[in-house]
C-alpha cells in the first residue's frame, strides 16, 4: 500500500516521461514484421516489455499476463505466421476480457484460431496460415485495438485489406494514429467515411521510419495535468510534440478549457510547460464527450471531483471492458472523495460532493489507471493507494516522477 502524505506541488519542476505505450506496442509488431526500424525512447511499461518479450522468444505457449494490448496485437500476428501454432493467454483477468470480436473478423479473413477454455475469450489456439483474403466487416464501436490489430498486419498481407466500420466509430484518434505511422513506414493507406484500406507494403515507397523517437507518453502526462491543476504551481514535462497523432493529447486542451491550465511547446527542447493561469474561473459544470479519449476520464472525474465542479462525462463505452470495469472502479472510489455519482454503460454524472472519509483507501482492481489517476487527490488531502506496484504497466517511475514534484 502506498502512503501519500497531504503535499503541496513544487513550481518548475521537470519530469521525463518515458516513449508512449501505444506508439511503442504498435512499433515493435511493425519492426517483427518488417524488420527495417531502430526504435528510440521505447516505453519502460511492463506491458511493452511482455510485448518484446513475446516477440523474440521462440515458445509455443505465450503467457502475456495482464498485458491486455499485448493480447489484441499478438492475436493477428501470430494468425500469419504460416506454419507455426501458437497458445495464446494471460492471466485470471484477461480471460474475462473479450476478444470474440477480433477473432470473429479474423476468421472471417481465413484464420484458423480456437477457443481454449471460453467461447469469445482467451486462451486461444492459433495457427498462423497464409491469408489471402482482402475485405472484413468489423463492428465500429468496438475497441480501437481490435481494428489496430488488424491494421498491422495488412501490410504484410499479399493482397492488402479493405477494412469496413459499421455503425459509429469510437477511438477514432487511435485508429488514425496507427494508420499515420503505417504511412511513415511507407504503407499506402486511406480511411474515408468508415473504410479503412491498407496496401500491401511495397519497399519501393520509401520509408521515413528507419530510427524513430517514440513520444512521450500523453496518458501518463495527464496525472501531471491533474497534479498543476489541483497545485496550481507550473511544470514542465518531456519529450512531447506539438503535432502529436496520439488521441490523448486532447488533455491539453481539455485541461485549458476547464481548468485554466495552458500548456506552451518548446520546439527544441521537445518540452511542454503547463501553467495554471491566475484568476481562472472556473465552469459550473463540465460536459464533455471523451469517446476519442476515454483513457484520461478517470483523471478528469478525479480532478473535477477534488474541485467540486460538477461534471457529465459521456462516450465512455469502451470502460467497462478494460483492465477492470472502470466506471464501477470510478463509481465505488469517487465516494470515498466524498462525491456521488451516476453510472450507465456510456456515461458517468456527479450527483453531490460532500465531505472526504477520514481514512481513504483506493482499491486500484488491479487498474493502473485507478492508481495514478487518484494519486494527485493527496494535494487535498492525506490518502493511501492499494497495490502501488499496479503503476508497471504503464508508467514505472510513476511514484519516484510523483515525490520529485512534491513536498
Amino acid at each position: 500500500m502506498k502512503k501519500l502524505e497531504k503535499s503541496k506541488l513544487t513550481g518548475n519542476k521537470t519530469v521525463q516521461i518515458s516513449g508512449s505505450k501505444s506508439i511503442s506496442n504498435r512499433l515493435l509488431i511493425l519492426e517483427s514484421l518488417f524488420k527495417n526500424i531502430t526504435i528510440g525512447n521505447l516505453s519502460n511499461s511492463q506491458d511493452t516489455q511482455l510485448l518484446k518479450k513475446a516477440l523474440s522468444e521462440v515458445t509455443d505457449v505465450v503467457d502475456i499476463h495482464h498485458a491486455g494490448t499485448a493480447m489484441r496485437f499478438l492475436t493477428s500476428y501470430y494468425s500469419i505466421q504460416e506454419g507455426k501454432t501458437t497458445v495464446l493467454t494471460g492471466s485470471g483477468r484477461m480471460k474475462e476480457r473479450p476478444i470474440k470480436n477480433l477473432v470473429s473478423a479474423l476468421r472471417d479473413l481465413g484464420a484458423e484460431i480456437e477457443y481454449m477454455e471460453n467461447e469469445g475469450f482467451p486462451p486461444l489456439k492459433i495457427t498462423g496460415k497464409n491469408i489471402t483474403q482482402t475485405s472484413v466487416n468489423v463492428p465500429a464501436n468496438i475497441s480501437s485495438q481490435f481494428i489496430t490489430s488488424l491494421l498491422l498486419i495488412a501490410g504484410k498481407l499479399e493482397n492488402g485489406l479493405e477494412i469496413h466500420l459499421v455503425g459509429e466509430v469510437t477511438s477514432r484518434s487511435y485508429i488514425e494514429m496507427t494508420l499515420d505511422i503505417l504511412t511513415r513506414f511507407g504503407i499506402k493507406n486511406s480511411f474515408e467515411g468508415n473504410t479503412i484500406k491498407v496496401e500491401p507494403f511495397n519497399p519501393d515507397n520509401g520509408s521515413t521510419a528507419d530510427n524513430y523517437e517514440v513520444e512521450s507518453d500523453w496518458s501518463s502526462a495527464s496525472y501531471f495535468y491533474s497534479i498543476c491543476a489541483l497545485g496550481r504551481e507550473t511544470i514542465h514535462l518531456k519529450s512531447f510534440y506539438k503535432s502529436s497523432t496520439q488521441g490523448d493529447s486532447a488533455i491539453a486542451k481539455i485541461y485549458e478549457d476547464f481548468f485554466g491550465i495552458k500548456t506552451t511547446f518548446t520546439e527544441d527542447e521537445h518540452k511542454l510547460t503547463l501553467e495554471p493561469q491566475q484568476g481562472f474561473v472556473f465552469p459550473e459544470k463540465i460536459v464533455l464527450d471523451m469517446n476519442n479519449c476515454p483513457d484520461i476520464a478517470q483523471t478528469l472525474c478525479v480532478t473535477a471531483a477534488a474541485l467540486k465542479i460538477p461534471f457529465e462525462i459521456s462516450g465512455l463505452g469502451t470502460l467497462r471492458v478494460k483492465e477492470t470495469d472502470r466506471l464501477q472502479a470510478l463509481y465505488n472510489e469517487l465516494k470515498k472523495l466524498g462525491t456521488e455519482t451516476e453510472i450507465t454503460d456510456l456515461t458517468i454524472e456527479s450527483v453531490s460532493f460532500g465531505e472526504s472519509e477520514d481514512n481513504i483507501s483506493i482499491k486500484t482492481y488491479q487498474d493502473h489507471r485507478m492508481a495514478m489517476s487518484f494519486a494527485p487527490f493527496c494535494l487535498v488531502k492525506e490518502l493511501n493507494i492499494e497495490d502501488e506496484d499496479v503503476v508497471e504497466k504503464s508508467y514505472p517511475m510513476f511514484w519516484e516522477d510523483l515525490a520529485d514534484v512534491m513536498n
